[in-house]
């Protein structure tokens, strides 16, 4: 079986290569999927670089995202049910950069046939992430505003289309303003340029409390970490609550107590894997008619910038992390 393999972290062009990989059969409440497409994603890269919150066990295939079919079932209703459908994979331990993938099956939901492969194999972790920190966790409120760092992201350019969608107002912060045009056309609702590196975290506290106004802020979302997230907790507002949901950074938050305190604001984190893993099958099958719906009225379509075999994933993670890049990588299975 064609994998990606790595052997020991490592900047991810320089680790990472095609080789042959033994696969075990499905134990108990596994199902065996024939993958055909999976993403490149930021949080694939971290996982790599030995940076994830998950460490590997080398040697170790990465990919967390994918879309595949169920090829055999170690056991179980759900595996027979399963069986030779075509379904998106959120493996929590990594393992969908190969031709075929070994995972539980509380792992792998049916995906309709209506969303092209490219739209399927991107399914969960932009499209889920954007739906469920927004709607199901922080259930911003139409009129309410949103902050999110890191918004010239594709997950940005989602949670800006959403907002216009649901109602509810974005204030979209980014680095530099060249993410202005997109993100116009996306939806947002206004546009701050903030970069820690030179800008002191006041700026960013005046720039909101102008657009926000005197009731300050209520909802805001950050994958960064680092000195962008400590000045967005200076500018959270009575009751505001804060996700922390990435460490693109590479640095740690500092905050405030006191503030916190004053303004009975709260700051939690937000991780996908384990909030799906809390939830039932229902659950799971409405929040795919939900974003299935979305995907195809391209609220939370994915743009897919290349599409590599797995035999030129170094291209691929190249083109992935180039600066700039607009559109998701693929790396197709079959």
């Amino acid at each position: 079986m064609q994998s990606v393999l790595f052997d020991s972290p490592g900047e991810p062009a320089e680790v990472l290569r095609s080789a042959d990989f033994d696969l075990r059969d499905p134990g108990p409440g596994e199902v065996r999927v024939r993958m055909i497409a999976s993403p490149v994603n930021p949080s694939d890269l971290m996982f790599v670089r030995g940076v994830y919150g998950i460490k590997p066990h080398c040697p170790q295939v990465p990919g967390f995202e994918g879309v595949g079919t169920v090829e055999a079932s170690g056991g179980g209703l759900r595996g027979k049910i399963f069986q030779g459908k075509r379904v998106v994979v959120l493996n929590s331990a990594a393992g969908n950069w190969a031709e075929q993938a070994v995972v539980p099956t509380v792992q792998v939901i049916p995906v309709s046939d209506a969303l092209s492969v490219e739209q399927a194999a991107t399914f969960f972790v932009n499209p889920a992430t954007a739906w469920i920190m927004t709607q199901e966790v922080l259930k911003v409120r139409p009129g309410e505003w949103l902050l999110q760092t890191a918004a010239g992201s594709a997950l940005g350019h989602m949670i800006a289309r959403l907002g216009q969608q649901c109602g509810f107002k974005t204030l979209n912060v980014v680095r530099r303003d060249a993410y202005t045009e997109s993100l116009k056309r996306a939806g947002a609702t206004e546009l701050v340029v903030f970069d820690p590196a030179r800008d002191p975290a006041d700026k960013l506290l005046e720039q909101v409390n102008r657009i926000v106004g005197e009731h300050g802020l209520k909802y805001a979302i950050d994958p960064v970490g680092g000195e962008t997230a400590s000045a967005v907790t200076q500018c959270l507002g009575a009751r505001a609550r804060m996700l922390l949901f990435g460490t693109l950074s590479g640095e740690p938050i500092q905050f405030s107590s006191r503030h916190v305190m004053e303004q009975d604001a709260s700051i939690s984190g937000f991780w996908l894997s384990n909030y799906m893993a809390q939830q039932g099958l229902l659950f799971k099958l409405k929040l795919v008619r939900k974003i299935t719906g979305l995907i195809q009225s391209g609220i939370l379509a994915t743009e897919i910038g290349g599409q590599y075999p797995l035999s030129d994933v170094v291209s691929a993670v190249q083109a992935a992390a180039a600066p700039g890049v607009t559109g998701k990588v693929l790396l197709k299975c079959q």
